[in-house]
């Protein structure tokens, strides 16, 4: 399974608000993008999404920008793929009543898949990638004397 360019964006936009979320305050849409090297524009219709689905809040004026609506442990990785790819919805080329049962045992593994998948995005929120990059951080800093 491969993460779309689209939702790796996204979440490395939310990766640079997370950053912030402490100060409080909002970052602008050319900030995010010369930090995490996204095109300007592009990262202006993510965000959009992302209001839209209340991941992220936006304010107007001078020193207006984007901030996340919520904690970043309250935000899991299920919600923005959601978000931005949208529910898959499994169209069945045929109906289930015409299924052979080698058909069937395939489906029900590819079910199965989804739902695992769907249980690590669930459980992994952008709090922990934070933490996770911060570690990997920590690990590849080299001490000299």
């Amino acid at each position: 399974m491969e993460l779309s360019c689209k939702c790796e964006y996204a979440v490395l936009a939310l990766l640079t608000l997370v950053d912030h979320y402490q100060q409080g305050d909002p970052l602008q849409i050319r900030q995010i993008a010369a930090q995490q090297q996204i095109p300007d524009r592009y990262l202006e219709q993510l965000l959009a999404t992302l209001r839209r689905s209340g991941l992220v809040c936006s304010q107007r004026g001078a020193r207006g920008g984007y901030l996340l609506a919520r904690e970043p442990w309250k935000i899991t990785l299920l919600e923005i793929i959601n978000c931005i790819e949208g529910r898959e919805s499994q169209t069945l080329a045929t109906s289930p009543e015409n299924w052979t049962v080698e058909k069937a045992v395939v489906h029900e593994i590819w079910q199965d898949a989804d739902q695992a998948v769907n249980k690590i995005f669930q459980n992994c929120t952008l709090q922990d990638l934070c933490d996770r990059r911060d570690a990997k951080q920590q690990a590849n800093l080299m001490y000299y004397i």
